[in-house]
């Protein structure tokens, strides 16, 4: 009959035995789910095989002879470490999926505060406003030294500062922000999106002059559209708030591998009740409605003289973890927002890029080239600064706005489109180059979705 032998110690305690010899250590669990080893002559006890919920280690824990786990991390001297992924997302990539999240490209106004314009103030990221009494002031702007989201790397925010609404809050009113993704980002992203049990979390920051909560919607453009309604939560004024949602996946959502838009964000700072309900579902998918985009706003900041609204860190990606903002590089971002808008400002003497050749003696043709491929054919503005054609036979002054796009190619995205200049006193079959006259150039090239 076997036995397991214990005896006291002059220390007090009581333990199994040391084993005789190591062919006779091993003590076998009854369900047979693992293997005990009896304390060894050394001191130390071998485990070959546990099972268990929980286990809580004070110092170190050594896995083989190479890997190490404790409170500083993982060390593994001379082995790889294999991950599968974290947070559920990839590992290599970008993880945000939102461009220009932290507000530091601004080509088509830069610093400047805009009053009668909407559209992208900051790049990727629209304003629209509809029933203003007075229209709101918008600008990108500098986030205070030391506050919080500046210690974590944020040194822009994008502002709308109210106008004064004077006749209230109208039922058909509103100013927003909005976002949009392209169908292939989300098909790319690495979300399944039609499982409920796949998710993306979208992080940000907000600050309002206002105390009050803020409405948000996600709504999908491919498809039949859904939209997803969720609320900032009430905010202290004048103070920075992190917002953090995450989003599973539904059955019903539809994206395709294309560059239209795909999916947006829209948020705050007001929306009138056209627009909204008093008691909608919030914080799940459902078939969306123009008439019930986002729960009915607080109307407080509408109505506030010069009320404040500034957000940043927009940050979108795969998971369910808000993991630490991907801060990238002014000309990497830069890079990424030229694929939706090229904005070229030019003084006396500049040469804009325009260089072709003259198709006759009142005709100049040019390729143009873009830094980076556009996502579609780009509209061209150009303001009323003077520039000119120069060759051996130069033209007369015009304005940059004179210019005209007279062909792009077919391929997406685009590399490149064709202009022309219509002037005179030009010699057919000479090289040209358009050339600023004037201080003040300003010539954009717009795809935005």
């Amino acid at each position: 009959m076997s036995k397991i032998r214990l005896h006291g110690t002059s220390s007090g305690y009581v333990e199994i035995a040391p084993a005789a010899t190591a062919s006779n250590n091993t003590l076998t669990a009854p369900s047979t789910v693992g293997e005990i080893i009896a304390k060894d002559a050394a001191g130390a006890i071998g485990v070959t095989s546990v099972h268990t919920t929980n286990v809580v280690a004070t110092g170190t824990t050594k896995v083989g002879a190479a890997v190490t786990i404790s409170e500083s991390g993982i060390e593994a001297s001379g082995i790889g470490i294999t991950v599968a992924n974290i947070n559920g997302a990839k590992v290599g990539g970008r993880k945000n999926l939102m461009i220009n999240g932290s507000m530091i490209i601004s080509q088509r106004y830069m610093s400047a505060a805009v009053t009668n314009v909407t559209g992208h103030v900051i790049d990727r990221f629209s304003i629209t406003e509809n029933g203003v009494d007075e229209q709101p002031t918008k600008q990108q702007v500098g986030i205070t030294t030391g506050s919080a989201p500046h210690r974590l790397g944020f040194g822009k925010a994008l502002r709308i500062t109210n106008g004064n609404q004077t006749s209230g809050a109208g039922n058909a009113d509103y100013i927003f922000l909005r976002y949009k993704w392209e169908g292939q980002e989300i098909v790319t992203s690495g979300w399944d999106y039609i499982d409920p049990n796949s998710f993306i979390t979208l992080s940000f920051w907000i600050k309002s002059s206002v105390a009050q909560s803020f409405q948000f919607h996600l709504r999908t453009l491919q498809g039949t559209d859904y939209n997803y309604k969720f609320e900032s939560g009430s905010l202290t004024a004048d103070t920075w708030t992190k917002v953090i949602k995450t989003i599973p996946g539904n059955p019903n959502l539809v994206f395709n591998h294309d560059n239209l838009e795909g999916m947006l964000l829209d948020m705050g700072p007001f929306w009138g009740t056209n627009y909204t309900t008093s008691s909608p579902t919030m914080e799940t998918w459902g078939a969306h409605s123009n008439s019930d985009r986002m729960k009915d706003f607080d109307e407080t900041w509408y109505t506030t003289n010069d009320a404040t609204f500034e957000v940043t860190g927009f940050q979108l990606e795969v998971g369910t973890q808000a993991t630490p903002f991907e801060h990238r590089g002014e000309s990497e971002e830069l890079a990424l927002c030229q694929r939706y808008c090229y904005a070229l400002y030019l003084n006396n003497g500049d040469n804009t890029g325009i260089q072709g050749h003259c198709f006759n003696t009142t005709t100049m043709r040019a390729l143009y080239r873009f830094p980076v491929p556009m996502r579609d054919a780009p509209t061209y503005t150009g303001n009323s600064t003077i520039c000119r054609v120069e060759a051996a036979d130069s033209s007369p002054d015009f304005a940059l706005s004179a210019i005209t796009v007279h062909r792009d190619p077919i391929s997406r995205p685009v590399p490149y489109i064709g202009m022309t200049v219509i002037t005179s006193g030009i010699t057919a079959g000479e090289g040209c180059l358009v050339v600023m006259r004037d201080n003040g150039g300003r010539m954009f090239f717009d795809a935005e979705i």
